[in-house]
């Protein structure tokens, strides 16, 4: 209270506080995802292009998954992609197949049906995925009814860089986001996909309040050989900027995401139980029981059964239709590894901190790779002398299981920014330091305010190094905060209006290569 203000006689309290303003730390696991889903709406309004926060895959299920039919139906199918089994003259290369009454057949999707949102989501709660931004750009589009070609890169045409890069767009309105994902980004064309990337590394690096997580074209189904071209393709494309706010992992994932009850007769031939039935039923080995179930399918009597139930019918009736759905179902299965990754910074982040490496940990629901890589392949990867962009690899270890194995940012030859953690742990500081320093605009521009403004960040990074997130015997050894005349700031600068605060800090930096010298030495006497 001011003295100037007091007129009448008697007593009066005048509080003053007795701590300065604290600084909390905002969230560091907050993905937003871009893409396709099933749905877009809930209680009659629409959720298309418009950034809906979740918490939970039943929040994701909720707006954007179909509602399921009444019982006795089969529930509804979230995500059907189609499949064709095309035969072949000979065994073929790099691509899936397998061998039926004694002849080859690839296993080839319908590339307009492939979509990776639904179950990128339910990989990222699977790993420990909490708060997530959903940019849902469309609905399905119409399958073209034929395979794809074999040998080509898979591209879904029902994929659009306008659609996609529109969504991401959206988020620049939001600040809470510390993760862009566009898990069907590599069902673009190589240019395509290279336009939206840089588009998410220059938003991140503008934005500074999120780091873009990459896949790779090609890392769905690597050729053992020629892999390496699509490393340098990617690299290639992702441009010069805001590489520090953006990492890659390669190859994709082999899940258990989809299961058996998830792929079915429909999801064969376009629906056409014609084509499957030569396969089940063939003039040299014939099938009664699998005939009759198909011509049923055909043409049902009565009250016809659900699909699941002539699913499992099918299941019971033929071997040849179970191998057929495991082969296919291993396929769906195949996802990028970006959404993974997420929960598993999630996870990570509340369990040790957000200055804690993610790697040499497991993507959970991770079974399987379809390119094993040894170490030095992996060295190709992880270190580039040319463009500097590291791609972290995902590896298969003996007794112990698959693992991430790497930790590196896209700007791999920085020694400032090498690190995903140490970029995303300067976010975490920088963006907390922020929101808490605006309470202090239009503030007094003197001693008063300067000290204040110290002594808040000076208390928050004495807790960030106490759990820590920064090196240093001592809190003095892992960071220092300046602000005032003659020091940070200039008369100038005052009358300007600026308050000009510099603070350095001491972030951990993971021990990505650890050397143990071994030296013989000459017996000595007990």
């Amino acid at each position: 209270m001011i003295a100037s203000n007091i007129k009448s006689p008697g007593v009066y309290i005048n509080e003053q506080n007795a701590f300065s303003n604290t600084i909390v730390s905002v969230a560091t696991a907050v993905p937003a995802f871009i893409g396709y889903t099933p749905q877009a709406q809930y209680s009659g309004k629409s959720y298309t292009n418009i950034p809906c926060k979740i918490t939970s895959f039943a929040d994701f299920q909720a707006i954007y998954g179909y509602p399921d039919p009444a019982q006795p139906a089969s529930a509804a199918e979230q995500y059907s992609p189609e499949y064709y089994l095309v035969q072949q003259k000979s065994e073929p290369h790099g691509q899936d197949y397998m061998v039926i009454d004694g002849a080859y057949y690839s296993i080839l999707p319908d590339p307009n049906t492939v979509y990776y949102m639904y179950n990128s989501i339910k990989l990222f709660y699977q790993n420990g995925g909490s708060e997530a931004y959903i940019v849902s750009v469309g609905t399905y589009g119409p399958p073209s009814g034929k395979p794809m070609d074999i040998n080509q890169q898979l591209i879904n045409p029902n994929v659009s860089l306008e659609a996609l890069t529109a969504g991401l767009q959206l988020l620049l309105n939001e600040q809470e986001p510390t993760m862009y994902i566009c898990p069907e980004a590599t069902l673009l064309s190589v240019e395509d996909n290279g336009t939206l990337m840089e588009s998410m590394l220059q938003q991140s690096e503008n934005m500074q309040t999120a780091i873009a997580v990459f896949d790779i074209i090609g890392g769905r189904n690597p050729d053992p050989v020629t892999y390496s071209a699509d490393i340098e393709t990617f690299r290639a494309r992702t441009g010069a900027n805001g590489l520090s706010y953006g990492t890659a992992y390669y190859p994709f994932v082999g899940t258990t995401i989809m299961e058996s009850p998830d792929i079915n007769y429909t999801n064969l031939f376009g629906g056409d139980v014609k084509q499957l039935e030569p396969l089940l039923n063939p003039p040299s080995n014939p099938n009664p029981a699998a005939a009759t179930i198909i011509h049923n399918i055909e043409n049902p009597q009565g009250i016809p059964l659900t699909v699941t139930q002539y699913h499992n019918a099918l299941m019971n009736a033929s071997k040849v239709y179970t191998d057929i759905v495991k082969n296919v179902l291993a396929q769906a299965n195949i996802l990028p590894a970006s959404a993974g990754m997420a929960g598993v910074m999630t996870t990570i982040d509340n369990q040790a901190g957000v200055w804690q490496a993610p790697a040499n940990t497991a993507i959970v629901g991770a079974v399987s790779l379809p390119i094993n890589l040894s170490d030095s392949q992996q060295g190709n990867l992880n270190v580039d002398a040319v463009s500097g962009k590291s791609i972290n690899a995902i590896r298969y270890f003996n007794g112990i299981g698959i693992l991430v194995w790497g930790a590196r940012t896209l700007d791999g030859n920085s020694q400032d920014w090498r690190y995903i953690s140490v970029r995303r742990t300067m976010i975490m500081i920088e963006q907390s330091c922020k929101l808490a320093a605006q309470a202090y605009t239009f503030q007094p521009n003197n001693k008063n305010t300067w000290e204040a403004v110290k002594a808040m960040i000076s208390s928050f990074l004495t807790n960030v190094w106490k759990e820590g997130g920064l090196m240093g015997a001592t809190a003095a050894d892992a960071f220092s905060v300046e602000c005032g005349l003659g020091t940070t700031m200039t008369a100038n600068d005052i009358l300007n209006g600026f308050m000009n605060v510099t603070v350095q800090v001491a972030v951990v930096h993971p021990a990505e290569f650890i050397v143990i010298t071994f030296q013989q030495e000459m017996a000595v006497t007990s």
